[in-house]
C-alpha cells in the first residue's frame, strides 16, 4: 500500500498538473455561458457569497476590536487572540453538524438556521461584560460559523454550469474579503462616532446576517438536491414499491458516510493537510494585521484599518482572476503560482515603515493569498466524494482550521519574545523618542514564508479532478448513492418524469438522432473518478 500511494503521489506531481487539452476544448466560452445563467442560478450563487460575506463580517469583528477588547477587559492582546482561537477550534464542530444535515436534508434550511444561529450569538457577544462571557460567547459562536462555508460553497457552486465554476469560486472565496472590507468600513466610519465602541460592530455584523437568512428563505431549495431527491424516490418505487421512510434514509446516510471514509481515509487526509496550510496562510496573514501596523510600525487605528480596506481590494482582484485563470491553467498550477506570489512580496508587506509601502506590501500579499484561496471553493468541490459536497469540503476547511487556530496567537507570543524598536514623538513617557515593541513585522514574515513552502509542496502532490461534473451524483440518502460512480438518471437530469411515455419518447429521440451521447458522457464521468 506504501508503495502505491508513493506511487500515485509521484503521478500527480508529475501528470495532470495542466487541464487536458480536448477537456478544456469542449466548454463553452465563458461569456457564452454567463449569459445563459438564468435568474435563479444567479440567486443561488449570490445567496451563497452574501452567507459568506456575513461569516467573515462576523469572524473579523474580533480582528479589528483587538485594542478596544483589551481596554474593556482589562487583558492584553494574547489574551484577546484567544477567542479567536477558540473560535477556530470549535469550527469542526458546526462543520460536521451542519455539513450533515445538508446533505441528508437540502441546502436551504440549513443554511438559514446556520445563519441565525450566528445572529443571535455575535449579538449576545455585543452585550458581555466580563472577558469570561466573551470567550464562552465566541466559542459558541464558532461552531455555527463552522457550518457556513459548506453550505455556501454547495449552495453558490453546484447549480452553475462547470465552465463558470472557476470564476464562480474566485468570485465566492472572496466574500470573506468583502466581509473583512464591509467590517472594516464600519468599524472606521460607525465605531467611533458613538459612545458604544467595539459593540457597534457586533451589532451590525449580527443584523447582516439575519438579512441573509431572510433573502435565502425567499428562496427556492436547489435545483441539484432536488433533483438528486426525486431520482432517488424513483428508485426506491422501482426497487422497493414504496418510498424509504425519513428514518430509514437517514441510517442509509450514515451507513453511505461509514463507507465513504472508508474507501476515502488517503483523501481526507490530504484534505485536511491542504486546509491546515490554506488557514495558516490567510489567518497568518489577517488576523493579527491590524495590531502588527498600529504596534509595530506605529501607526493609528485609523491608518490600520485603512491599509486592512486596501489589503481587501487585492485579495478581491486576485480571488477573481485566479478562478477565471483556474479554468484553464489547472486548480492545482494556479494555487501553486500565486503561492510563489505571496512569497515574493513577503518583504514588501514587513519591511517598508511608510503608510504608501505598507499599504501596498498589504495589496500584494493578499493577492496572492486570496488569489490562492479563489481555487479553493471549486478545488474541494471537484475531488471530494460527491455525495457530500457539502459535509466533505467542510470538514476538511475547519479541522483545518482547528489545527491553525493558534496562528493569532503564535504570532502575538512570537512578538512578545522578539523585540525591535521604532521611532515615536519625545514625550514625558518616551524622552528619547524610541520604543520597544513587539517585532510582529519579523514574526510574521517567517511563518508565512514556511507556511507558503509547505503549501508548494502539498499542492504539487495532491489530486485534481479539473472539471468534474459532480452535480449528475446520486444522493447519500439514498442505497447505494454514496459511490463514486453512482450517477443519477438522465431523465432526471432533465427535469423529467420517468414514466413509461417519457421513456419512449425518450427512445425515439435517441434513434433519430443515432448517437449515445449520453452513455458516453457517463463513461467520461467514470473516467474521471
Amino acid at each position: 500500500m506504501a508503495s502505491e500511494a508513493l506511487s500515485q503521489l509521484w503521478y500527480n506531481a508529475t501528470h495532470n498538473l495542466v487541464p487536458k487539452r480536448e477537456r478544456t476544448e469542449k466548454q463553452k466560452p465563458l461569456l457564452v455561458s454567463l449569459s445563459e445563467l438564468n435568474l435563479r442560478q444567479w440567486a443561488e450563487f449570490w445567496t451563497g457569497w452574501l452567507a459568506w460575506s456575513c461569516d467573515a463580517i462576523d469572524f473579523f469583528s474580533v480582528s479589528l476590536s483587538v485594542t478596544n477588547l483589551a481596554t474593556q477587559f482589562g487583558r492584553d492582546t494574547t489574551d484577546i487572540t484567544q477567542a479567536i482561537t477558540l473560535t477556530l477550534l470549535f469550527r469542526s464542530v458546526g462543520a460536521v453538524l451542519f455539513g450533515i444535515i445538508s446533505d441528508r436534508y437540502g441546502r436551504k434550511y440549513p443554511l438559514i438556521l446556520n445563519l441565525l444561529v450566528v445572529s443571535v450569538l455575535e449579538l449576545g457577544a455585543g452585550f458581555v461584560q466580563t472577558y469570561a462571557q466573551f470567550l464562552a460567547v465566541r466559542s459558541l459562536f464558532g461552531i455555527g460559523m463552522g457550518g457556513i462555508w459548506g453550505l455556501a460553497a454547495s449552495t453558490a457552486l453546484e447549480n452553475l454550469p462547470v465552465e463558470t465554476r472557476g470564476l464562480a469560486s474566485g468570485v465566492l472565496q472572496q466574500g470573506y474579503a468583502v466581509g473583512y472590507l464591509i467590517a472594516a468600513v464600519i468599524n472606521l466610519t460607525l465605531v467611533p462616532e458613538q459612545s458604544h465602541s467595539w459593540r457597534a460592530l457586533f451589532w451590525c455584523a449580527a443584523g447582516i446576517s439575519a438579512f441573509a437568512a431572510c433573502i435565502r428563505l425567499c428562496l427556492p431549495e436547489s435545483k441539484i438536491f432536488l433533483q438528486a431527491r426525486e431520482d432517488a424516490r424513483h428508485r426506491e418505487e422501482e426497487r422497493l414499491g414504496h418510498k424509504n421512510s425519513g428514518v430509514k434514509k437517514t441510517q442509509i446516510f450514515f451507513r453511505e458516510t461509514g463507507k465513504m471514509l472508508k474507501h476515502h481515509w488517503m483523501l481526507c487526509i490530504y484534505a485536511v493537510l491542504l486546509m491546515t496550510g490554506f488557514n495558516f496562510l490567510s489567518h497568518g496573514s489577517q488576523d493579527l494585521f491590524p495590531t502588527y501596523i498600529q504596534t509595530s510600525k506605529g501607526f493609528s487605528a485609523h491608518d490600520a484599518t485603512v491599509m486592512t480596506i486596501i489589503g481587501n481590494c487585492g485579495a478581491i482582484a486576485g480571488g477573481a482572476i485566479a478562478g477565471w485563470g483556474s479554468q484553464y491553467l489547472g486548480r492545482r498550477l494556479t494555487i501553486i503560482v500565486f503561492v510563489l506570489i505571496t512569497a515574493a512580496f513577503i518583504p514588501l508587506w514587513i519591511l517598508p515603515s511608510s503608510f504608501g509601502g505598507l499599504a501596498a506590501g498589504a495589496f500584494c500579499i493578499q493577492f496572492g493569498v486570496q488569489g490562492a484561496w479563489g481555487v479553493v471553493p471549486i478545488q474541494l468541490a471537484e475531488m471530494s466524494p460527491p455525495a457530500f459536497r457539502a459535509t466533505f469540503p467542510g470538514v476538511a476547511y475547519q479541522v483545518g482550521n482547528m489545527v491553525s487556530s493558534a496562528s493569532a496567537q503564535i504570532e502575538s507570543t512570537g512578538g512578545e519574545h522578539l523585540k525591535t524598536t521604532i521611532s515615536v514623538p519625545v514625550s514625558s513617557t518616551n524622552p528619547t523618542g524610541e520604543k520597544v515593541v513587539p517585532d510582529y513585522a519579523t514574526v510574521q514574515g517567517i511563518l508565512i514564508g514556511c507556511v507558503a513552502a509547505f503549501l508548494l509542496i502539498v499542492t504539487l502532490f495532491g489530486p485534481e479532478k479539473h472539471g468534474y461534473e459532480f452535480e449528475k451524483h446520486r444522493a447519500a440518502f439514498e442505497e447505494g448513492g454514496g459511490d463514486d460512480e453512482a450517477m443519477m438518471d438522465d431523465n432526471v437530469l432533465e427535469g423529467r418524469r420517468r414514466t413509461d411515455g417519457d421513456r419512449a419518447g425518450a427512445e425515439e429521440r435517441l434513434s433519430a438522432d443515432g448517437a449515445s451521447s449520453d452513455e458516453k458522457g457517463r463513461e467520461e464521468m467514470v473516467e474521471r473518478v
